[in-house]
């Protein structure tokens, strides 16, 4: 399966301009489209038309996460893996959202919306391709490089786990198990990054937090600067996870969808083993400096 890579993001927000303010003002993403109720935004260091889709709505959460794949005909092979494994199947056509294609949609076992798309307009990186500069002069904000990953949250790990592995042809780099070897955390990847999607145990359907990577320490310092200068709800301050070993800080958007900036991390091949992290030390698989969990981490879903 010629998945490339985890694309984009389309998440719920309660107030469109103030969710513009922040994921345009504070991240530093670009806006590149609007229409009624939607906005749509890429990384300065990202090449296609966008990567995160604000949708005004009641309630805030995950609408959908898609993946970028390689051939038209990978889009043919997915619909016919989803229905091997018994999972709904749509098609959405080309021009449904702006500068996208057409895409497979489907929905995991956890209760997500998951697409696959082909083509997607593409508008090039801040610094161009010839002679580049390092970063833009009119980075702004946070200035994060790109969208990174989700984390989400359902009951049945071990379920759509087997559907990226055997289905998707994804690995798994990291996994946090109980006693009984039952998963309750799976990081997935197709790239060489430490997840593209990851799941945790918990409510179906639920979103954890979407991140975002900047490229050092020090950025995701910054990061924390930023979040008290412009009061933004801070939820951990920099530290390291245990798993992925990823630096990190978490925050929250005026909606309530947690946010992580994210630097650093392991770079698994596909033929790695799989890292285990045991019941026992889950506050320091998540919470490496701290060893102890935060409260919040567990129950601020959207």
């Amino acid at each position: 399966m010629s998945i490339l890579r985890i694309g984009k993001v389309a998440i719920n927000v309660l107030d469109l301009a103030e969710a513009r303010r922040h994921y345009g003002d504070f991240l530093g993403l670009t806006e590149t489209a609007s229409a009624p109720g939607t906005a749509y935004f890429k990384g300065w260091d990202e090449y296609d038309h966008h990567s995160v889709i604000l949708k005004e709505n009641d309630r805030a959460g995950l609408d959908h996460v898609a993946f970028k794949v390689r051939f038209p005909d990978d889009l043919a092979r997915i619909e016919s893996t989803c229905e091997r494994f018994g999972f709904p199947v749509q098609r959405v056509s080309a021009g449904s959202r702006i500068g996208e294609g057409e895409a497979v949609a489907t929905t995991l076992p956890t209760g997500h919306r998951i697409e696959f798309y082909q083509q997607m307009e593409r508008v090039g990186i801040a610094v161009g391709n010839t002679n580049p500069e390092p970063w833009p002069d009119d980075r702004r904000g946070v200035g994060v490089n790109r969208f990174d990953h989700v984390l989400l949250t359902g009951e049945d790990l071990e379920g759509v786990t087997r559907f990226f592995v055997e289905g998707l042809d994804f690995h798994q780099s990291e996994r946090l198990i109980n006693k009984e070897g039952g998963l309750l955390a799976s990081f997935l990847h197709v790239t060489n990054k430490a997840h593209d999607i990851a799941f945790i145990k918990g409510p179906n359907g639920k979103l954890h937090h979407v991140g975002f990577y900047v490229e050092t320490w020090d950025d995701v310092l910054r990061a924390a600067d930023l979040q008290s200068r412009h009061r933004v709800r801070t939820e951990l301050t920099p530290s390291r996870h245990g798993l992925t070993r990823g630096l990190t800080t978490y925050f929250f958007d005026p909606s309530g969808n947690r946010n992580e900036t994210y630097a650093g991390g392991t770079f698994p091949h596909y033929d790695n083993d799989v890292v285990t992290w045991t019941e026992d030390e889950a506050a320091r698989a998540i919470f490496f400096h701290g060893r102890e969990m935060i409260p919040s981490f567990g129950s601020a879903l959207t």
